[in-house]
């Protein structure tokens, strides 16, 4: 049964999409906020006048104390800033070009703020600066080989020295870690500033891809880089690390698995803690090495029937008891282990999930982490002690509320956000949650869309099968129930993903807003296999992705279609990326109820995907070829009766052309009618200069002449 409220409003403005992409509706936020050391204080990013400042404010009055450093004749603008351990000085980014979707390389300089004096780290574009646990030294990457740059002598020495493109990698990821593992940074100093315990990646062996630039060159150039496709082979990763004083490196010696993919320094100045997955990533190891001795045991193990999620969840007290979040009893929750690795308590259970760790009060004994337990579409803030008592929400409002508390734990900012609120931060006291102050509330922003023909999002449940899926549905705001309106479906439906939640509008749900204004019904319905409702909701479809998902939202579609005011001859579905695939197998395999899809940047075969990712989810072709082969829209274009729309950029990095290529020519050998898009030198955001507005251009009028 389906469970909605009606929610109607007077003719009013209507959204445009020029508006929508100019930036109109842009909410305003708290940027690169840092609380300082003493706890009374903070700083954020800002920018006035052209020119970019570090302002700092204090807590308790919420008073702007001053502009700690600001760009102008001598400091050129920056776009990130860090402090060194006394935070006597300031590493900041100039020049920054991105290279893949966390990764970049920029011109660093340190600011002395006794000496008042700006220094250029090295005079090339360098890769995740770090500074060490004392202050005095700043590690660095360049041309693949790891260095140290010296803040007294102002001097840099080269670490390492076989790094090469295409081959050796040192203290940085790869492609595939950091697009599924979210790596970039791969070293770490441990807690005396000593050694550096890094990661070299051998990428020697891992099968290239290439594709064309076009740009305004009479000749287009190959852009080439490692990418490991399903089955095929991954970097080889290793341990080492180095003694600073005397330069002796050492490999680590642990017992080896597929991925290497954390490092941790322990309190003790000796021992570090690393992270590795089996291939299948069913099977995740802990290892506790030490620097001395160059020896290793395995500190915690965790193994699954289907895949263990990577997250970064581990945090070690003072005494290296440490912090760890688990999926083991069928819910993310908190526990608490001793130093040696031995389970001393589970801190939370229930049917809800622990999404964020906050951290750990040591003077007033408490922890705090963000959890799903009001509702599964919900986020709030809660603290408890370290024997799992006293557990205490300290956010109160129904919608989605993160923190960031101050050094000492004595204030944090909180963030709150619902479908009818934007952004508000506001000053509270992590005791009881109470409110302090407000700091910004983008109230301005609803004041200006109080002249906007807005309809709600309506939040329910829909029953599919034997499951209940989360959905929302936003009608026309001048909605008859005597009438009837297409249905268009939007989705993601990825493992572990969630686009049904309380929070604040992204640019789709203004462009569903603007449809809905020409009389389109939307509605969104989470399938099984997303997250945040149990392990066992989201890992259902281990071993065959995509399959359940597409019954669902064929199952919603028919179920919504019921409804009096639905036309259930015009009922369309959109989505990017593995929202594209499901769009395309939902109109295939759907046929009799689609009329119309869209598919933006889809995967059209999970051969094509990375092995992270894709062997996360359905193992290796060769052992799961079903898996891969049952599910690929390419393999029965023949089902094809609807309208198609297919879109792709053709320097997308991460779902590659190669995708929709393979599905035009199938479609082509069907002698099936379908419409095409692709944008020259986009990503898989096809973003830059116009593009995002004539896409949507496009989409739009698709969407008007097809449903």
């Amino acid at each position: 049964m389906l469970s909605i409220t009606l929610g109607l409003s007077a003719q009013k403005q209507q959204i445009t999409l020029e508006e929508i992409w100019s930036g109109a509706f842009s909410t305003e936020g708290i940027a690169s906020l840092r609380s300082l050391q003493a706890g009374d204080q903070y700083t954020t990013l800002e920018y006035n006048e052209g020119q970019s400042q570090i302002v700092v404010y204090d807590y308790k009055s919420m008073s702007k104390q001053g502009v700690l450093l600001s760009s102008g004749t001598e400091i050129p603008r920056f776009s990130s800033y860090a402090f060194n351990q006394d935070e006597s000085k300031i590493l900041i980014a100039t020049q920054r070009t991105p290279i893949f979707r966390r990764s970049s390389e920029a011109v660093y300089y340190i600011f002395d703020r006794t000496a008042r004096k700006l220094i250029q780290v090295d005079s090339d574009k360098i890769k995740v600066p770090a500074f060490s646990p004392n202050g005095t030294e700043l590690a660095y990457i360049k041309e693949n080989n790891l260095y140290l740059f010296d803040l007294q002598s102002l001097s840099s020495k080269q670490l390492t020295t076989d790094g090469a493109e295409g081959s050796i990698i040192n203290g940085h990821a790869d492609w595939v870690y950091e697009e599924e593992f979210s790596l970039v940074q791969a070293y770490e100093f441990n807690a005396s500033g000593s050694h550096i315990t890094y990661l070299k990646f051998d990428e020697s062996e891992v099968p290239e891809f290439s594709m064309d630039i076009y740009g305004q060159n009479l000749y287009p150039y190959p852009y080439r880089f490692k990418y490991p496709k399903a089955g095929e082979k991954n970097a080889e990763v290793s341990v080492y690390f180095i003694d600073l004083k005397s330069g002796a490196q050492q490999k680590a010696n642990l017992q080896p698995q597929e991925y290497t993919m954390r490092i941790y320094a322990k309190n003790e100045a000796n021992k570090m803690v690393v992270q590795t997955l089996n291939r299948h990533q069913n099977h995740l190891m802990l290892h506790e090495i030490d620097l001395k001795s160059n020896t290793s045991s395995v500190l915690l193990e965790e193994k699954d029937e289907a895949y263990i999620d990577i997250h970064d969840n581990l945090t070690f007290l003072e005494n290296d008891d440490f912090i760890w979040t688990s999926e083991a009893d069928g819910y993310n929750h908190l526990y608490l282990y001793n130093a040696d690795g031995s389970l001393k308590n589970q801190l939370t259970s229930g049917d809800y999930e622990v999404t964020a760790f906050y951290g750990y009060d040591s003077k007033r004994k408490r922890l705090f982490y963000q959890s799903t337990e009001p509702s599964s579409i919900e986020r709030a803030v809660y603290r408890i002690a370290p024997n799992g008592r006293f557990k205490t929400k300290i956010t109160q409002e129904a919608g989605t509320y993160s923190a960031q508390f101050s050094a000492d734990y004595t204030y944090f900012i909180a963030t709150y956000e619902s479908a009818t609120t934007p952004p508000e931060f506001s000053l509270r006291d992590p005791g009881s949650g109470k409110l302090l102050s407000v700091i910004k509330d983008n109230q301005s922003l609803l004041k200006k869309l109080d002249s906007y023909e807005l309809s709600p999002k309506e939040y329910g449940t829909l029953r599919v099968g034997n499951s209940s899926l989360n959905m929302y549905m936003i009608r026309p705001a001048d909605f008859d129930p005597n009438k009837q309106y297409p249905l268009l479906m939007f989705q993601y439906s990825g493992p572990g993903s969630q686009q049904v939640a309380d929070r604040w509008m992204g640019t789709n749900d203004y462009w569903h807003q603007m449809l809905a204004q020409q009389g389109y019904v939307i509605a969104c319905v989470d399938p099984r296999g997303t997250g945040f409702r149990g392990r066992d909701f989201k890992k259902v479809t281990y071993l065959n992705l995509v399959k359940l998902e597409t019954e669902d939202q064929i199952a919603a579609a028919q179920k919504l279609s019921e409804l009096p005011y639905i036309d259930a001859d015009r009922t369309g579905i959109w989505g990017w990326s593995f929202g594209g695939h499901m769009s395309t197998n939902a109109l295939l395999k759907g046929n009799e109820v689609f009329e119309m899809a869209i598919a933006v940047a889809p995967v059209t075969s999970w051969r094509f995907y990375d092995t992270i990712y894709t062997e996360r989810f359905l193992r290796t072709p060769a052992e799961n070829p079903e898996g891969y082969d049952n599910e690929s829209p390419f393999n029965y274009p023949e089902l094809l009766k609807g309208k198609y729309l297919l879109v792709h950029g053709s320097a997308d990095d991460n779902v590659h052309v190669q995708n929709s290529m393979r599905m035009i020519e199938a479609l082509i050998e069907a002698n099936k009618p379908f419409d095409w898009a692709i944008y020259p030198d986009r990503n898989h955001g096809i973003y830059g200069g116009n593009t995002r507005l004539h896409l949507y251009n496009k989409l739009t009028q698709f969407i008007l002449n097809n449903l």
